[in-house]
């Protein structure tokens, strides 16, 4: 059955129905407290009295298009929310709903038109808050191991007595939060702190490569030894993924790639995902977990999409059976298991649903989403908000309405039936910030959901300390030690950036800046908007004026928006974009350091695993559709070795991680979206997964890819 736009619209409004009355049943019987019990319409603290509904919520409210509430309680946090009460909290549900809420929050604040500060993204009070809960939590980490106690006191770190003993997850899901808050910082500690437990987590696994459940943080021996992807360790595969994604880092891919192959080898049956002996690998019980329905949309980031589609089959089977998925079902009996048999709400099938729905538009998804929609809402709604199951068969229910229900599971299913969200954007449009240093282009899609489904824009990361040096060298300096392409000759200095009064830049014909004729880029936020039919077949050329603007040729849109200061910018030609490019590849001694030696010889524009942060600017909607184009005629022979050139933060950890050799360069096979449409790319995140993740996220070659390589050697 194909779903209507009307159906469509139906769903997606009755998701924001349910989000509405638990919020204000939240804040009518619960608030100030964590969370509402929705039985009794009162409130309780379970996670450290920081009303965690209100900022477990908050991005949620931008969503569903709520910015007026968004704003206000923007304010009332920066102004009551504090981290000094003498309580223990969780490090890991500290970390996922309060400094990942207020990390996502900060960086959709310019979406909800909040006044920001003139560092913005690098600073804002929202921003400010996150860290000083981050700070809070870094006492934990102080181990032999580096990897995190699992509790702390906010006012006096770890409690006399804390146990050493920490589950996988609760090590292994922090690099998305403690990464973003470095990135935009400055301050390398956080992200250096999260890795370095990622690394400690991962020498720990067994000969077989299986994690397991609990590990003594002190000594790093294991307790408890069942591995598999549910509790206890879901998010930690969870981070790698998406972590590497988000900070553009291979050592994290290669954590995952190495896992799921070994996860497909021990513990996958039947499309089902059994939990086994770390050690041995020996199954120890056939029962499927309610929180491992996040794995399909793991499996679908890296463009694993059949076999992904066939696991949220069982799960969806499941669900049928009871109308939700209990906690722990017994696979062969095909029951739940006794005390396990509960429904929180959890949001996980929802997630995966939602990537899988991006990468198909399979309308049995939308069916799956209806599905839980309507179970939700007959036996999980009261009077005051939506009440946890507390036994899938007989839809008793308990007292209780988690906080991510609010922060995951209305927002993932509003988003399965709202397919033209800003969250869904696939890299047609953006909004360019003007720094101190060239402009910074931001909300341009792809963004990352932590596991508390808060979403972290990855192009805003790559706006703040450290970088923009960078980019600028590499866009302002031609060295002739490189040669590019033939027929583009060397810029002159007038064709370089010009730098501006104020700590902005005018309009340059690079690439932090389309070239708008009679128009001078101003202060404020900029929309940068795509048009299709890949541009009427290539044909985009516009004209923009100050105050209005015109569209000449090719067809396309250009449209006002409502601030005075906004304005779409124009497309581009192939030969500015030729001369954009090689802009991007003048300073190679920078560009190639910062991205070691898996990018050296490569064509950095083109290679999806080199793409620099910078190329999610104005031009990248345009630079997939030429590479096919341009890639022969980009000859990059690096003639100096890449130790030599500055190194910020990111490239320091990068060279921790992956040493940077002397090796000589070597000359890729380059793949492009256009490959995708004429089927040579099947191995290709971005040919798989593209209409969800935008195409600055691409990591590359998968893992179907070394599985084709062993069937070839076996055959």
């Amino acid at each position: 059955h194909t779903m209507s736009q009307s159906e469509v619209k139906k769903y997606r409004e009755t998701v924001r129905s349910m989000f509405q009355h638990a919020y204000d049943g939240y804040l009518r019987h619960a608030y100030p407290y964590d969370e509402l019990r929705p039985l009794t319409c009162d409130g309780m603290d379970t996670w450290g009295s920081y009303s965690l509904t209100l900022i477990d919520a908050l991005d949620t409210l931008l969503v569903m298009g709520n910015v007026t509430e968004f704003r206000r309680v923007s304010e009332l946090l920066t102004k009551t929310l504090k981290f000094e009460t003498d309580v223990n909290v969780s490090v890991f549900e500290t970390n996922i709903r309060v400094v990942g809420g207020l990390l996502a929050a900060h960086l959709l604040s310019q979406k909800a038109g909040v006044e920001l500060d003139p560092g913005w993204p690098c600073s804002g009070p929202l921003l400010t808050l996150a860290e000083k809960a981050a700070k809070k939590l870094l006492p934990a980490f102080d181990t032999p191991t580096g990897m995190p106690y699992g509790t702390v006191n906010l006012r006096h770190g770890v409690p006399h007595k804390e146990t050493p003993i920490t589950c996988t997850a609760g090590i292994g899901t922090f690099i998305i939060e403690f990464g973003t808050l470095s990135r935009l910082t400055g301050n390398s500690v956080y992200e250096t702190t999260a890795l370095t437990a990622l690394e400690a987590l991962w020498e720990s696994r067994s000969e077989i490569g299986l994690v397991g459940n609990h590990i003594n943080v002190l000594n790093g021996k294991w307790i408890a030894t069942e591995s598999s992807i549910g509790a206890g360790i879901d998010s930690y595969f969870e981070y790698l993924i998406k972590g590497a994604i988000l900070l553009k880092n291979n050592r994290l891919f290669d954590m995952f790639e190495e896992s799921y192959e070994v996860i497909k080898e021990y513990l996958k049956h039947d499309d089902w995902y059994l939990t086994a002996a770390m050690k041995s690998g020996s199954i120890i019980v056939p029962v499927f977990q309610s929180l491992e329905a996040f794995w399909p949309g793991m499996q679908t980031l890296v463009g694993d999409i059949d076999e992904a589609m066939a696991t949220l089959h069982n799960y969806h089977q499941v669900w049928r059976q009871y109308g939700f998925t209990p906690e722990f079902y017994n696979i062969p009996a095909g029951r739940p298991i006794e005390r396990r048999e509960g429904y929180p709400l959890r949001p996980e099938l929802a997630e995966s649903i939602l990537y899988l729905y991006r990468a198909t538009n399979d309308p049995y998804l939308l069916m799956v989403g209806k599905d839980m929609i309507e179970s939700i809402e007959h036996s999980a709604r009261t009077k005051c908000g939506y009440s946890s199951v507390k036994d899938v068969r007989s839809h008793v229910l308990d007292n209780r309405m988690e906080s991510f229900f609010l922060a995951e599971t209305t927002k993932y299913l509003y988003l399965l039936f709202d397919s033209g969200n800003f969250l869904l954007n696939d890299g047609a449009y953006g909004s360019a910030v003007n720094m101190s240093w060239g402009t910074c282009v931001v909300h341009a899609g792809g963004y990352i959901y932590n596991t508390e489904a808060h979403p972290i824009d990855p192009a805003a990361l790559h706006c703040c300390h450290g970088a923009q040096e960078e980019w600028r060298a590499a866009t302002t300096e031609l060295d002739s030690d490189y040669t590019m392409f033939t027929d583009v000759s060397k810029p002159t200095q007038s064709d370089r950036p010009t730098p501006r009064h104020s700590g902005s830049t005018a309009a340059q014909d690079d690439i932090f800046h389309s070239k708008i004729k009679g128009h001078e880029v101003r202060g404020g936020r900029h929309e940068v908007r795509g048009v299709g039919d890949r541009g009427r077949e290539r044909g985009w050329e516009y004209e923009t004026e100050t105050n209005d603007t015109t569209s000449v040729g090719g067809g396309g849109m250009v449209e006002e928006t409502d601030d005075d200061d906004d304005v779409v910018i124009s497309r581009i030609t192939l030969t500015e974009l030729e001369k954009a490019v090689a802009r991007i590849l003048q300073n190679t001694d920078d560009v190639f350091h910062h991205f070691s030696e898996e990018c050296a010889g490569k064509n950095v524009l083109c290679s999806p695993t080199c793409r620099a942060p910078t190329y999610t600017s104005l031009l990248l909607q345009e630079a997939d559709d030429y590479c096919d184009a341009v890639s022969e005629a980009i000859n990059i022979r690096p003639k100096k070795n890449m130790v030599q050139g500055s190194m910020n933060i990111e490239q320091v950890y990068d060279s921790m991680i992956h040493p940077v050799s002397d090796k000589p360069a070597v000359t890729p096979n380059i793949l492009t979206l256009d490959h995708c449409e004429q089927g040579r790319g099947e191995g290709l995140f971005t040919c798989r997964a593209r209409p969800f993740m935008t195409r600055f996220s691409i990591l590359g070659q998968i893992m179907t890819d070394n599985n084709n390589n062993k069937n070839n050697k076996n055959n």
